[in-house]
């Protein structure tokens, strides 16, 4: 999914960056998010970084924060991680948790579909979210005018979505000459 054009999307195998397909304690999970933070800033350009976990047979909940929610939380607001290639409902309740905890949300795709773990959307920014998960972009102005809102209280609908990293942004032209943005889903 490129929802945005300049969006670059890259697989990130995280058994790639395990010694072992089990992903278990605090201080696993830092030796690999070491090696994790190097793959990232080795591809800067990378605008959203699809995290498969295939063959990785568990992960508990230490591990979970110390690797991919820790990188989510250290990139929000510029890079996006999401996960693919995960069905095992241990490990997807495992990094809910992990990213409950830490507050910090996680869309996990299967196919076009996503689920969202850990942090939920406040109940004010809920309708927001899910009007930008039903579209590969969307703009402020067009919830507002689908929804009945000010376009300013939409706007910081979206911005505070941006802010906890549930959503990516863009800057892009405005019609009327100045900037807006663009906000899509992680994935």
């Amino acid at each position: 999914m490129n929802p945005m054009n300049e969006v670059t999307t890259r697989v990130l195998p995280l058994i790639s960056y395990m010694d072992r397909p089990e992903g278990w304690g605090r201080s696993q999970g830092r030796e690999v998010y070491q090696r994790l933070l190097g793959f990232v800033e080795d591809h800067a350009g990378t605008v959203v970084f699809r995290v498969s976990m295939k063959d990785v047979k568990r992960v508990d909940i230490s591990f979970a924060s110390e690797t991919i929610i820790e990188l989510a939380r250290r990139f929000r607001r510029t890079k996006g991680f999401c996960l693919v290639d995960l069905t095992d409902p241990d490990m997807i309740e495992n990094i809910d948790a992990a990213g409950e905890k830490k507050e910090q949300p996680v869309l996990v795709w299967q196919g076009k579909n996503a689920t969202l773990i850990g942090l939920q959307p406040s109940e004010g920014t809920r309708e927001a979210f899910q009007f930008a998960m039903s579209r590969p972009q969307t703009r402020a102005a067009e919830f507002a005018a689908q929804r009945n809102l000010s376009i300013a209280n939409a706007s910081m609908k979206f911005k505070q979505l941006w802010e906890q990293g549930f959503l990516l942004r863009r800057e892009s032209a405005a019609d009327t000459g100045g900037v807006e943005f663009v906000y899509c889903p992680v994935g």
